[in-house]
């Protein structure tokens, strides 16, 4: 092998490893706490009569937790404020890394097998919850929380090798912006309803200062960008909706080669356009 070609290989080990230490690595987890389940039994029976038109539909339902009933935000409070949470994430940083929860994005999910073009067919397809993996500081941690499910559907975590089946208890931990994931599954409304929460934790060296609030910053802004354009043009049914569908479902795709692709043809169009209305004004 020529000195060129060995130092390309290295080049590319010394890459691959850099990529694997910034993942946390997708992890799976169980609450076996009488009172936690408890908590997860009642959050089941109050979701199933409190959104019972919802469950019969076919599109997905997120609803942000905070605007939930107190009473429901408490118990949610016991799962996603877990020990068991909390030390599943630390255990894979270094000491000296902190936890901010990132609760403004936390949500309620029933999740349906929706692949019509809208906005949430990425939810089953392959894609990265997030896109600012090319951030090197600070990690997003998601914790997949299900309150009732069975093992109809495999959730693949493909970074990190890992495939689960989740059922009711459970937890799934997973980087949010380095993880590509996808369901494998197919529809069938005879299932046992799939119910969980979706909660988002920052992980950072202690003391992050302004470096960690820009960080938040930045996540909270993608998120809520993102999750409009989601629940805006789930389940299309008009010419707009339509066309918000398939750009989420486009941008979800370059996604997936880079997360600077779409921002790239963001500002490529932004330009073209820009140019067309000067000319026009000339």
């Amino acid at each position: 092998m020529s000195s060129t070609a060995l130092l390309s290989k290295e080049r590319a080990e010394l890459d691959q490893k850099a990529k694997i230490s910034r993942l946390y690595p997708a992890t799976i987890g169980r609450f076996d706490e009488p009172a936690t389940r408890t908590a997860i039994d009642k959050l089941a029976r109050w979701v199933e009569s409190h959104f019972r038109e919802d469950l019969a539909k076919r599109p997905s339902k997120h609803v942000y937790i905070r605007k939930l009933p107190e009473h429901v935000i408490d118990r949610i409070d016991l799962l996603r404020d877990s020990p068991v949470i909390r030390a599943q994430i630390l255990r894979h940083f270094p000491a000296g890394y902190v936890i901010t929860p990132m609760k403004h994005t936390d949500e309620l999910y029933i999740s349906h097998y929706n692949k019509d073009s809208g906005g949430d067919q990425g939810l089953y397809d392959k894609h990265y919850d997030g896109n600012l993996r090319f951030l090197s500081y600070g990690s997003v941690v998601r914790a997949l929380i299900y309150l009732q499910s069975d093992a109809t559907y495999k959730v693949v975590f493909r970074d990190s090798g890992v495939e689960k089946a989740f059922v009711t208890y459970e937890f799934g931990l997973l980087d949010f912006h380095r993880e590509l994931h996808w369901v494998d599954g197919d529809y069938n409304p005879d299932d046992q309803q799939r119910i969980l929460i979706k909660c988002n934790y920052l992980i950072t060296p202690r003391n992050g200062g302004l470096l960690g609030q820009t960080v938040l910053a930045a996540n909270t802004a993608v998120f809520y960008v993102v999750k409009a354009a989601m629940e805006y043009s789930k389940s299309p049914s008009n010419p707009p909706q339509i066309a918000v569908g398939h750009l989420c479902n486009l941008f979800r795709s370059l996604n997936n080669i880079h997360p600077l692709v779409p921002l790239a043809l963001i500002t490529g169009v932004l330009t073209v356009v820009g140019w067309t209305a000067l000319r026009l004004s000339m």
